[in-house]
């Protein structure tokens, strides 16, 4: 792993705010400006949110990234829990499987950031990596 990466475990809803406050501050330190630091901690949030809800636990890794001279952010969030059948239709807007929630989750994460990856296989789990270029 990166010595830049920020590793933070998921047990529990409230895990989610660590990411948050981690998100904001690498946003900060790449040089994003303080809406996209809100976009990235939105992003960061939703995908620790997902974690917690349907895999119980797992973890959210943040890093600074460099590309080029560009610099960005990365967000990798895995689990080890029931998997996504179909990410066609879990990546389109309304879907849930949960009850009373609008299912704009992983869609809007996939709007705000720029690059966007999710592999999943029922029963083993899900990775999702999402990637912000200042």
């Amino acid at each position: 792993m990166d010595l830049n990466a920020r590793r933070i475990a998921l047990f529990d809803p409230s895990d989610k705010e660590q990411v948050i406050i981690t998100a904001r501050y690498l946003a900060a330190e790449a040089g994003f400006d303080e809406t996209n630091q809100v976009l990235i901690a939105t992003a960061a949030s939703e995908l620790a949110t997902n974690v917690v809800k349907y895999a119980k636990e797992g973890e959210v890794v943040l890093k600074i990234v460099q590309r080029d001279r560009q610099l960005g952010i990365q967000i990798i969030a895995r689990d080890a829990g029931p998997g996504v059948s179909d990410i066609e239709q879990v990546m389109q807007d309304n879907f849930s499987t949960s009850k009373g929630s609008l299912g704009l989750g992983l869609p809007s994460v996939q709007r705000i950031m720029d690059e966007f990856k999710i592999e999943s296989q029922p029963g083993h789990g899900t990775i999702v990596s999402a990637l912000k270029w200042r």
